[in-house]
């Protein structure tokens, strides 16, 4: 596959994008990696190319450490349909990780950790009672 045979709605440059701000690096950085003749200016441009060149995709895919095919064949669209079909209320297997019944009130859980830090505090309270009384014993003598 060539620069000119992309997928359906695949946006080269935008994936670039999107796999640079992935991997944490500025436009400024990318365009120093790739060179002296490069510029933030000249970075900005090349994301909103649809079909970049092959040579300079696979430059840019070295630099962000993914495979050219990635950045050829990325498209939010697939990506979309995958969380869509496997990520469903009715799949018992998410349920888990969405939680959407809890087992516990949020307000017991917070009235829980109030009532124990309140009997932390006499405790604590009760310790330097005893500290005090300690001196005073101590004092006396």
């Amino acid at each position: 596959m060539n620069a000119t045979d992309t997928p359906k709605n695949v946006h080269q440059g935008r994936n670039i994008k999107r796999f640079r701000e992935m991997m944490g690096l500025k436009q400024e950085a990318l365009a120093i990696a790739l060179g002296e003749e490069w510029s933030q200016k000249r970075v900005s441009l090349l994301e909103q190319k649809e079909v970049i060149e092959e040579n300079l995709l696979k430059q840019v895919a070295e630099i962000l450490k993914v495979p050219v095919e990635a950045i050829k064949n990325f498209s939010e669209e697939s990506v979309l349909n995958i969380i869509s079909n496997t990520f469903t209320s009715t799949d018992t297997s998410t349920l888990n990780a969405i939680n959407y019944q809890p087992t516990f009130h949020p307000l017991e859980k917070v009235i829980e950790l109030f009532e124990e830090n309140k009997r932390l505090y006499e405790q604590l309270l009760a310790s330097e009672r005893e500290k005090a009384e300690i001196l005073k014993q101590s004092r006396n003598f």
